[in-house]
């Protein structure tokens, strides 16, 4: 039977799927053959991402395997409901999904931590695991320009230096002290506003979740979203796009100045021997205090700053102040003097030499 132009024509895409397929390519990340974990919440930005994937695979663009990963925090009474429709919403457009349970509540006071910080933890705590298993590579998650805005203001209340100004990365390692190496994918970041994924829902006739905490200002991102962001469109209708602006440029000269630290640090490291001090303590590569004085400051603190977290895991609690005490220790010539570090390390100056040490 012969075949119709009709049935040659190509699905025309939504403008939507378009700029998302964009945005994927731009990242590099896969178009066959491979599987993809995505982040669905159920809200109006979870939901179009997962819709807009759907959309590009049928139109024969994409041929990935896409597993949907739902974790419930247990926050509120009906979100084991939550859970329920995101499963079916996933059945309904033919992919698996993934579902969890935690107490977020409960984790955040037994880690003496925020309620936003001990869900983020969590949920990509969940989300690896759940790559992991399935052998994927990267995850996507669906934050959106809204999403970078409402970042970069809050870092900058809490008085954030360029690295926290520099906002959310499209695309990053998930764990970068993990020998997995499991990509975070944000593919609407970029170009997305959030009016864009509700509009785009509706297009498909998807009546998305709605949380109520996204309402409740108790929370500081619900404030700036409510109450600053408006204010600030006031002065600058375009106030989101020119935040995310700023942050991507930001990242570009961190970039550079990364390279720089990095580069610092391999001059100044000295091969550390543990003998000399005590059992019970960990002993990364210590710095030469004068490869480090001589170094541009922004430079400098940046190298201090990573070799912390390489030695730590991470610099949760690191603040400036800790870094201009470190700093402190390249003066004059004296010895033995000690910087403290959140939750019991230290850094030592002995002799000509910085020694990071690990509480045990």
């Amino acid at each position: 039977m012969a075949t119709t132009r009709h049935q040659l024509r190509t699905p025309t895409l939504s403008s939507f799927a378009k700029r998302l397929l964009i945005s994927w390519r731009r990242l590099n990340l896969p178009v066959r053959d491979s599987t993809v974990v995505a982040a669905v919440s159920g809200g109006a930005d979870s939901s179009a991402m997962i819709l807009a994937i759907d959309e590009l695979i049928r139109a024969h663009k994409l041929n990935v395997r896409i597993l949907v990963a739902h974790l419930d925090h247990g926050l509120r009474k009906d979100s084991r409901s939550d859970a329920r429709w995101v499963k079916e919403f996933a059945s309904k457009l033919g992919f698996e999904s993934v579902l969890s349970r935690i107490d977020v509540a409960k984790a955040a006071k037994t880690a003496c931590d925020n309620l936003e910080q001990a869900a983020r933890r969590a949920r990509y705590a969940f989300l690896g695991r759940t790559a992991k298993k399935h052998e994927a590579k990267f995850i996507l998650t669906a934050h959106t320009m809204d999403d970078q805005a409402e970042t970069v203001l809050l870092r900058l209340l809490r008085g954030s230096g360029s690295d926290g100004m520099g906002g959310m990365e499209p695309l990053r390692q998930l764990n970068a002290k993990s020998k997995a190496e499991l990509m975070l994918a944000r593919p609407l970041i970029t170009w997305a506003r959030r009016y864009d994924t509700e509009s785009y829902c509706r297009l498909r006739g998807v009546d998305y979740l709605s949380d109520p905490m996204n309402k409740d200002e108790q929370f500081a991102r619900v404030r700036v979203r409510r109450q600053l962001l408006p204010l600030m469109e006031s002065f600058n209708a375009r106030i989101v796009e020119g935040l995310s602006r700023t942050a991507e440029l930001l990242r570009d000269e961190l970039d550079v100045l990364t390279r720089q630290a990095d580069a610092l640090l391999v001059t100044a490291s000295i091969v550390t021997t543990k003998g000399k001090h005590n059992k019970s303590e960990t002993i990364p590569a210590a710095l030469d205090v004068r490869v480090l004085a001589d170094a541009p400051v922004a430079v400098r603190r940046r190298a201090l700053r990573r070799w912390i977290s390489n030695g730590r895991g991470d610099l949760r609690r690191c603040e400036l102040a800790h870094i201009q005490s470190i700093e402190r220790l390249l003066r004059g010539e004296q010895g033995g003097r000690v910087a403290e570090l959140p939750g019991g390390d230290k850094v030592v100056r002995r002799q000509s030499r910085l020694e990071l040490l690990l509480k045990t």
